[in-house]
């Protein structure tokens, strides 16, 4: 079944998905990067670090967690108005096997957006040498903030 395609409120989500992601120390401490930046869907890159990993070397499911997070949270985000912020109100994580890859790619989709509260999923991937395995499934609630000075993009 394809995805919905949805209409930003926004025509400029993009550059507010990016410039609110540099605002994050924690994707920025865990070397994660922006890829692609659809209405309704964003995909977050992940190396493989030593510093990053549980005692077996796999990924520790908080940083899978943490990525997954800020996937769903911006794939939100893409759909809400320019005077808007995101939280994360609620999410279940099902890891599905051991983070082993050489790099991974986090996908955020909403399922059903809303004036305050959206509903995405997310889908993360170990990719090595070329080839991807899913490795978790999300899903997270969203809320849509306005009128505050902390919570502001």
């Amino acid at each position: 079944m394809a995805p919905e395609v949805f209409e930003p409120k926004d025509p400029a989500f993009a550059q507010r998905v990016r410039d609110s992601f540099a605002l994050q120390g924690a994707m920025g401490t865990l070397g994660a990067t922006l890829g692609a930046i659809e209405p309704g869907r964003v995909e977050i890159g992940l190396p493989w670090a030593a510093g990053l990993t549980q005692q077996h070397g796999f990924l520790h499911a908080g940083m899978v967690a943490s990525a997954l997070d800020s996937a769903c949270g911006y794939a939100g985000f893409t759909l809400m108005p320019p005077d808007a912020g995101v939280l994360t109100i609620e999410f279940k994580i099902n890891l599905l096997a051991p983070a082993r890859g050489q790099r991974f790619r986090m996908v955020g989709q909403v399922v059903k957006p809303g004036r305050t509260v959206t509903v995405a999923e997310g889908r993360a991937y170990a990719v090595d040498h070329g080839r991807e395995k899913l490795i978790a499934t999300m899903g997270a609630t969203l809320m849509t903030v306005t009128g505050r000075a902390d919570v502001k993009n």
